[in-house]
C-alpha cells in the first residue's frame, strides 16, 4: 500500500478496507476461540470509528480521486454508494474551482 515506505493519503482508505475485510473474516471464523473473535470484533469496531473520521475531512476523498491508480474507479469497484461517489467528484471540482 505504501510506496517507498512512505504512506500517503490516497493509500489510507484502501489499506483500511483490506484490514476491515480481514477483521470481518476473522471475527466470523469458528475455528478461533470466542475470546479471540470478541477481541477481533473490538478491533473492527475501533477501525470503523477511525474510518468514519475520514468522512470529516475532504482531503481523503480528494486524494483518492486525484490518485492516478484509484480515481473514481476505486469507489465503484469497492461498491460505494453512487451518491457518495458523486459527492467525492464534486469536492474535487469545487476545490479546483476555488483554488485555480
Amino acid at each position: 500500500f505504501f510506496s517507498h515506505s512512505t504512506p500517503n493519503l490516497a493509500t489510507v482508505i484502501p489499506a483500511m478496507d483490506v484490514i476491515d475485510q480481514c477483521l470481518t473474516s476473522y471475527s466470523r471464523n469458528l475455528k478461533y476461540l470466542p475470546s479471540i473473535c470478541a477481541a477481533v470484533g473490538l478491533a473492527k469496531k475501533t477501525l470503523d470509528r477511525y474510518y468514519q473520521l475520514t468522512d470529516s475531512s475532504e482531503v481523503y476523498r480528494i486524494a483518492m480521486v486525484l490518485h492516478p491508480h484509484h480515481k473514481l474507479s476505486y469507489f465503484k469497484t469497492a461498491g460505494w454508494e453512487d451518491e457518495w461517489i458523486k459527492t467525492a467528484e464534486a469536492l474535487v471540482r469545487d476545490e479546483f474551482e476555488r483554488s485555480y
